[in-house]
């Protein structure tokens, strides 16, 4: 995900035959626009009479949110640099057992790379979840439904994770690897829709009562 570009040139990059950026990259910009709507309530929540009791504790989520949402736009970066290096894997020669077994190992490794990034999005999305309750028992009453929408796209953001770890997986060699890295990202990513599930259901019932 590159800052300096407008939204629409990543529209139509996205929208492009080019298979950079795509899914994994939509998945962490999901992360970043759902750490945004966490830093939009506390700013709306600092500041106000009514919330003066909560200030400090919004002021601290804050600058964690600040903190993940950069994390995410790292991570939009690092899952593009990862599939590049798959794609140049599978550029190299092939016409010798050699050149075979070289570039058979190359593709291997810049796949278990290419996990990584997915990986710590899920990872991201799952520390992002704590912030986001408490801004949601605690922030802004008029700005819940704000809360509610980072919480939907947190949950974006982890499940479009989950499929690229899977899908690098499936083309592992090495099973064993890929049965760990599967594994793991089970346990996260039932974690993060298990949380996700409670939270926008408790912010469904705050907005109906509002």
């Amino acid at each position: 995900m590159n800052l300096s570009k407008t939204l629409q040139e990543y529209f139509n990059e996205l929208s492009s035959s080019s298979p950079t950026p795509g899914g994994g990259n939509v998945a962490a910009l999901c992360g970043a626009l759902s750490s945004s709507l966490g830093i939009m309530v506390c700013n709306l929540t600092i500041g106000k009479k009514k919330y003066a009791d909560v200030e400090i504790e919004m002021i601290r989520l804050k600058e964690k949110l600040e903190n993940i949402q950069k994390k995410f736009i790292e991570l939009g970066q690092k899952d593009n640099a990862s599939f590049d290096k798959v794609m140049d894997a599978f550029k190299l020669p092939k016409e010798t057992e050699q050149e075979k077994n070289i570039r058979s190992k190359a593709i291997e490794e810049a796949t278990i790379g290419a996990t990584s990034a997915p990986m710590e999005v899920i990872q991201s999305s799952k520390a992002l979840l704590p912030i986001l309750e408490v801004i949601i028992d605690k922030g802004n009453r008029n700005s819940i439904s704000d809360a509610g929408v980072a919480v939907a796209l947190v949950r974006t953001a982890a499940n479009g994770a989950y499929l690229n770890v899977l899908i690098n997986c499936s083309s592992l060699n090495n099973q064993t690897i890929a049965g760990e890295l599967k594994k793991t990202a089970d346990i996260l990513i039932e974690e993060v829709i298990r949380t996700c599930d409670r939270l926008f259901e408790q912010v469904v019932k705050a907005v109906q009562t509002k």
